[in-house]
């Protein structure tokens, strides 16, 4: 903490992850969660009955506590928001987890919070070791239950946040959702975390409730102290201590152009994606579960491009079932109909196994490269023949399509739709309806996939480039990595001449191709994209309007130009500066 005598009121400012939209001025609310005095005692064996009891009790406390939390939610904010905590009460009902804390009891002899401790924590880190950012984000989810049930165990109440924090920008280490649940949003400035991603749940809600946020400040809690006056930019990511007047004056200007922004965002969204020059562009959503669907509706995509899968299985305390699978993508499909719904199977891997199967995955040294996605899928076909099984039967209530990632070559699609083949006959011969022209595509996202697209071409109905992927395998840069991920670089001659490439390839078979990387949802690389010849850019829901009004900003004929100049540049930052300067001119943002 700081003190009086060595404080610096100089402004400061501090660079953290832009995770929700809007500026705030305010004094700082300095919220340090402290650990939870756990008792440490062993158990007699008689009493270890009582130790269980108890724990079903903290358990069913715990349940109460999130559901309120959830009715509270769902009337502030809306269902699609208290969805949120479906996860929080999946932890609650989690088998593994409630069993492995009984079994501790049972073999150490230790009281219930210290096995419950133990076993929670190892499942923290087994998400916190997740790449993916958005998976990684569940260990907040389990984090923030087993609180709860802690302190249902030790007799504690839980404080709300919003009684703290009102008036004030909300500073934390990190927060949890159920504590950003509990803050107001007619009173709350500002919340920003040392930790944290832009797809936390806490974030969501933050987003939600229209209050700006900034994540990953990493040491702004040691920088600061309560009621210091902060400056925070929830659209480009920094925070400024102590901002002068000067500052104050400027940051004015910026929140009503950017306010005025953001309704003619508004407006673009409710209208067609459409160039100047009147060429049509189709703009789809990402989404992760079933219910965002929701989401896309709201922001007014044209179905979904990318439905990834994995959610499903990780928040399940064993592997899915057909019929499970099946109600999740059913669902899908009939909330967006006729628009298609781009459903990718499963891919997980030494990074994210399953709660449920966590004995099928390996340790690996480099998970990124090993035993995952479309390799575990046939080296599994039982579990993937469930899946193509629960895909197929909703291809007959919607427009589905289905692709596979992580495909490197021509042999191994083959292999794919080899399963899928006999999945067709098994549900053939049981009477089982399906679309047997639902059509079949790939991700591309390794280069042995985009050297041989011409090849893979030949069997897809289309193709997806999962951008994020393929830049990483391509500049050979982990991008969770803070001493390299400044190399991470989208406008790399390499990621030109590849995309290029693919989209050749796949144009030559008269297929299309989307974008679903996290390149599709930067309005600044969408004339680059499109001048390249993608036919669709997919990206999560709330991104389409601000990609949208550039669409409806620049003429097809000019990004063809752009795309035709990057091409001919030698460097990153060239293409970089050429694509800011054709989004600058026409969306005029500033």
């Amino acid at each position: 903490m700081l003190t009086e005598e060595n404080r610096d009121t100089t402004e400061t400012t501090l660079q953290g992850i832009a995770a929700s939209p809007g500026i705030a001025h305010g004094q700082v609310f300095l919220h340090l969660q402290s650990e939870l005095e756990l008792p440490a005692h062993d158990i007699e064996p008689a009493r270890r009955g009582e130790e269980a009891a108890r724990f079903d009790r903290a358990l069913l406390a715990t349940r109460q506590q999130v559901q309120r939390i959830m009715a509270e939610v769902e009337k502030n904010l809306g269902p699609d928001e208290a969805r949120i905590f479906d996860a929080h009460l999946l932890v609650l009902e989690d088998q593994a987890l409630v069993g492995e804390t009984l079994r501790e009891l049972k073999t150490s002899g230790h009281n219930i919070e210290r096995c419950f401790h133990r076993v929670a924590q190892r499942y923290i880190a087994a998400f916190d070791s997740i790449d993916d950012e958005y998976l990684r984000e569940r260990a907040g989810d389990i984090r923030d239950v087993a609180q709860r049930v802690l302190q249902n165990l030790l007799g504690q109440a839980s404080q709300s946040l919003g009684d703290l924090a009102r008036g004030r920008v909300v500073v934390a280490g990190d927060i949890t959702p159920s504590e950003a649940a509990g803050l107001d949003r007619s009173e709350a400035l500002a919340i920003v975390t040392d930790t944290g991603s832009k797809t936390s749940h806490a974030v969501i809600v933050a987003r939600s409730m229209r209050v700006p946020a900034v994540v990953g400040t990493r040491d702004l809690t040691r920088r600061i102290r309560n009621g210091d006056w902060v400056l925070v930019d929830g659209y480009m990511g920094a925070v400024i201590l102590h901002p002068t007047e000067q500052t104050l004056y400027r940051y004015g200007q910026i929140r009503l152009a950017k306010k005025n922004l953001e309704q003619r965002l508004l407006e673009a969204g409710r209208l067609p994606a459409v160039t100047l020059d009147d060429a049509p562009i189709t703009l789809r959503a990402n989404i992760e579960q079933s219910g965002e669907t929701a989401l896309v509706r709201e922001f007014h995509g044209d179905g979904v491009g990318l439905f990834r899968t994995e959610f499903l299985f990780l928040s399940s305390p064993r592997v899915p079932t057909e019929e499970e699978q099946y109600d999740a993508y059913r669902a899908a499909a009939e909330a967006l109909a006729p628009a298609p719904v781009v459903i990718r199977t499963l891919d997980l891997g030494g990074d994210k196994p399953m709660a449920g199967g966590a004995h099928l995955f390996a340790r690996e040294a480099n998970p990124f490269l090993g035993h995952r996605a479309i390799r575990f899928c046939l080296d599994q076909p039982a579990i993937f023949k469930n899946q193509l099984r629960a895909i197929l039967r909703a291809s007959t209530v919607g427009n589905v399509r289905l692709m596979y990632p992580m495909i490197s070559g021509r042999e191994e699609l083959a292999r794919a739709n080899a399963v899928l083949a006999e999945c067709r006959a098994e549900l053939t011969a049981r009477g089982v309806a399906f679309d047997p022209a639902m059509p079949v595509g790939s991700m591309i996202e390794i280069p042995s996939a985009a050297l041989t697209a011409d090849l893979l071409a030949q069997d897809c109905a289309f193709f997806s480039i999962g951008t994020n992927d393929l830049i990483q395998y391509l500049l050979a840069i982990d991008r969770v990595n803070d001493r390299i991920a400044h190399l991470y670089e989208p406008t790399h001659p390499a990621v030109l001449r590849t995309l290029r490439h693919i989209v050749g390839a796949a144009h030559g078979r008269n297929i299309k191709v989307s974008v679903c990387g996290e390149m599709a949802g930067d309005p600044v690389y969408a004339a680059l994209l499109l001048g390249l010849g993608v036919d669709e850019l997919s990206m999560t829901p709330p991104l389409l309007p601000a990609v949208k009004y550039a669409v409806r900003a620049m003429r097809l004929a000019d990004a063809r130009a752009l795309a035709e100049d990057a091409l001919k540049l030698g460097s990153a930052s060239e293409t970089q500066a050429l694509c800011d300067e054709f989004y600058r001119t026409r969306v005029k943002a500033e």
